[in-house]
């Protein structure tokens, strides 16, 4: 492991792939669609686009046979020797993820790819082996691993035995097989469907091709009469039907795109690692380390409340890049009692508590007394704008109600619905209206503890309470009018020590 080595051969097929796709409508729109144009901007651009396409072929073997790369005993060096040598080295405890995604070239030729994302900021926060065997890709995984846990155990015996480290200090956790925690059911996915809406998703999509064939084939007169005369010809029980099978095939569909996104899901962990493997064509694994999770939320919209589903999201110090966006997102249509178990058992120190405390009434008065600009907002826009809603004019006074209904029901529901909670390591909050949030973090993970008061609270004996979480950028998490007796027992809490 510890000698440089050059990428593999495949590395410059999969490079020239990627230039012919990504320069491919290029060569579409000047060589097919304006292929008799003499406009000199096509003419000179032709001629260009065949120079770059030419240039950046010929760069690719000879960036291939100057790059090397070696996996060293405590850090990743990449090298590269043409007429300027540059070289980069990249140490194993700023590795915060690793990210795994086979394409549709990958899976042909049996290759992957890797990433290793650090926890550094810009453009050299990741970096990335687009092609490796699966051989190389887990040795270089597991080389990393193991490195990782050799610091961490030889750490541990200095703090407790001060003097030479033996050689000896090893650990065998990271050779740990996954233990596989979730993986979606037919019915599972059925409500993922529903819960994405991902049906809806069908109708723009075949309605835009319906237009574009119409277009195409100057049909448009023709259509309409079609459509007048199915309206004027059919019975009332069969437009009925029609539609109810529409509706159904639109289920369908939606349901067949949501196999293609999540049919393969699998939640996996081991000691150190927690591995999110996404996609039907193109394969994704993304591995999380456990030591980065700052806080863990679980997330409900008010039709995964109905349907009886949840979404566990992770808060993870460093940075995923910007590609990954649902890194630490786990599997967005999970049951909810399933998510609550499955924090437990991927994360055994993050314990979930079930009883949790309510918001005194007093509480509940100042959160119905607290102006709500966006009604009043809003009121003031309906007076002068006077919208028509499908053609009916509704008075903007009855819509002002409405909106006002809205906000007291949500408000009703917040003051409800919220709850607060500590154990012995862990805080537990429930915010949400319509919508909840329920947050869960480790008392050591917390970064700062701020304790707030307005006059109005001072009066009732109430207090807010904000928590950070190291994130980037950082997460506060706010919790509004709890008794003051709490929050200063909750400060007494995280200020002792462990």
């Amino acid at each position: 492991m510890n000698q440089e080595k050059r990428y593999h051969p495949l590395l410059m097929v999969y490079d020239i792939w990627r230039l012919i796709k990504n320069m491919f409508f290029l060569f579409l729109f000047l060589f097919i669609i304006r292929a008799n144009s003499d406009f000199w901007l096509f003419t000179y651009g032709r001629l260009a686009i065949v120079l770059i396409f030419l240039l950046i072929l010929l760069a690719i073997p000879i960036r291939w046979f100057t790059s090397k790369y070696k996996v060293g005993n405590e850090n990743l060096q990449l090298n590269r020797r043409l007429v300027i040598t540059s070289s980069r080295t990249i140490s194993y405890a700023t590795i915060q993820h690793t990210r795994r995604k086979a394409s549709l070239f990958h899976r042909m030729v049996n290759m992957t790819s890797l990433t290793l994302e650090t926890s550094t900021a810009g453009d050299n926060s990741t970096v990335t082996f687009h092609v490796l065997t699966q051989k190389e890709a887990q040795e270089i995984e597991k080389h990393i691993r193991a490195t990782r846990s050799l610091n961490r155990s030889e750490n541990t015996y200095e703090k407790e035995f001060p003097g030479p480290v033996s050689e000896n200090v090893q650990t065998d956790t990271y050779n740990a097989d996954p233990i596989v925690h979730f993986s979606p059911t037919a019915y599972d996915i059925f409500k993922a469907s529903l819960a994405s809406f991902s049906f809806i998703a069908v109708f723009p999509i075949v309605w835009s091709l319906l237009s574009n064939f119409i277009q195409l084939f100057s049909i448009g007169a023709q259509a309409e009469d079609v459509f007048t005369d199915i309206l004027d010809a059919w019975p009332w029980w069969i437009i009925l039907v029609s539609i109810i099978l529409i509706i159904l095939i639109a289920i369908a569909a939606g349901t067949v795109l949501t196999i293609f996104r999540f049919g393969k899901y699998e939640i996996a962990s081991d000691i150190e690692k927690i591995y999110v493997t996404q996609g039907f064509s193109e394969r994704t694994t993304f591995t999380i380390s456990k030591a980065n999770v700052q806080a863990v939320t679980v997330h409900q919209s008010w039709i995964k409340r109905a349907l009886g589903i949840a979404e566990i999201k992770l808060i993870c110090a460093g940075t995923t890049g910007s590609e990954d966006a649902e890194v630490n997102r786990l599997y967005p249509f999970l049951p909810v009692q399933r998510a609550y178990t499955m924090i437990e058992e991927i994360l055994p120190a993050y314990q979930v508590t079930s009883e949790m405390n309510r918001l005194p009434k007093k509480a509940w008065l100042l959160q119905m007394l607290k102006p709500s600009w966006f009604w009043m907002i809003a009121t003031g826009l309906l007076y002068f704008v006077r919208p028509d809603i499908l053609g009916l004019k509704i008075p903007w006074w009855i819509l002002s109600v409405l909106i006002f209904i809205l906000v007291i029901v949500s408000r009703l529901l917040s003051s409800y619905q919220t709850r607060y909670t500590i154990n012995k390591t862990c805080v537990q909050f429930k915010t949400g209206g319509f919508q909840t949030r329920v947050f869960l973090t480790k008392k050591k993970k917390i970064a700062e503890l701020q304790i707030t008061r307005n006059i109005f609270q001072q009066k009732l004996g109430l207090a807010s309470i904000i928590v950070s979480n190291r994130a980037k950028p950082i997460m506060y998490t706010k919790i509004n009018h709890l008794p003051i007796g709490w929050c200063k027992a909750f400060d007494r809490w995280y200020l002792l020590k462990e």
